[in-house]
């Protein structure tokens, strides 16, 4: 049932079901509420976010990974960064841990439908593209051609490696590179802007959904741009710590608008409008 006030910050108890190992650093965490009616009811949208927190260690915002279209679990993709996801990472299946959410708004699938999608991702930056590439491929018919473009430090670094062989099969268009090869690989080595040359992609029926780092954000902005892809036509997800989710701490605020609420999901034409460190020169 929806919360009221007096609750808004109390997270519900979520066990672990499953945990998947991405690489080193990241795993996904497979949950389910441990209230069956809620767990049962529980609904959120590709884009959106969940706040976590486990006792003694405070609370993060980390993407929702996995899509709407297959309830029953929540997914959480994780990457080693502090406190919290340090506690995250020794989590063992059947113990517990707290969310509140979904929070954010989330990225516009009925605007996308009918359209011929492009993802640019790095490193973890895949998780929340995750929950979109899947709903598209369940609902395949609503949605044109896709393409991931996947850029890792190394082999060892490249995470989603089922998704990515379920993609393929799929009939997903996927690319990956590598920062510097090892053994045995065989695949591009260079940035992932390399990737985006010569891609068979009409900017005026598609759109880009970019996700990673603020120089690969950067980088793949200009490429963009290169290709004939307006403003428009490219989303993205903010990263920002936020604390309360429901735009009343301000915390993550961005010149007038507010990552919790008015993101994390963001077209190039909203950001342009704002003094956004990852759009610097």
């Amino acid at each position: 049932m929806p919360r009221t006030i007096t609750d808004i910050y109390l997270p519900r108890q979520a066990r672990v079901e499953q945990i998947e190992i991405e690489n080193s650093q990241i795993s996904t965490f497979v949950l389910t509420f441990c209230a069956p009616l809620f767990n049962e009811t529980f609904r959120y949208q590709p884009g959106q976010f969940m706040l976590v927190s486990m006792p003694h260690c405070g609370e993060a915002p980390i993407s929702i990974s996995s899509t709407p279209t297959r309830p029953g679990t929540i997914h959480l993709s994780v990457r080693r960064a502090g406190r919290l996801t340090l506690a995250m990472h020794r989590l063992r299946v059947g113990d517990t841990i707290g969310l509140r959410g979904p929070y954010g708004r989330p990225f516009p699938m009925q605007q996308l439908q009918g359209r011929d999608l492009l993802f640019v991702a790095g490193g973890i930056g895949l998780a929340p593209l995750r929950a979109v590439i899947n709903a598209c491929l369940d609902q395949r018919e609503q949605f044109g051609a896709l393409t991931v473009l996947y850029g890792s430090r190394t082999p060892s670094d490249i995470a989603f490696q089922s998704d990515l062989g379920q993609w393929r099969q799929l009939g997903v268009d996927c690319r990956l590179t590598v920062d510097a090869a090892g053994p045995g690989w065989e695949g591009a080595v260079g940035l992932v802007t390399s990737l985006m040359d010569g891609l068979p992609q009409e900017p005026s029926r598609s759109t880009a959904l970019v996700c990673g780092p603020p120089l690969m954000f950067r980088a793949v902005l200009g490429k963009l741009a290169d290709m004939g892809f307006g403003d428009e036509q490219v989303l993205t997800t903010m990263e920002r710590h936020m604390k309360c989710g429901v735009g009343i701490c301000r915390h993550c605020h961005m010149d007038g608008k507010l990552a919790c609420v008015d993101g994390p999901v963001f077209s190039l034409t909203e950001l342009r409008q704002l003094k956004i460190m990852e759009l610097a020169e």
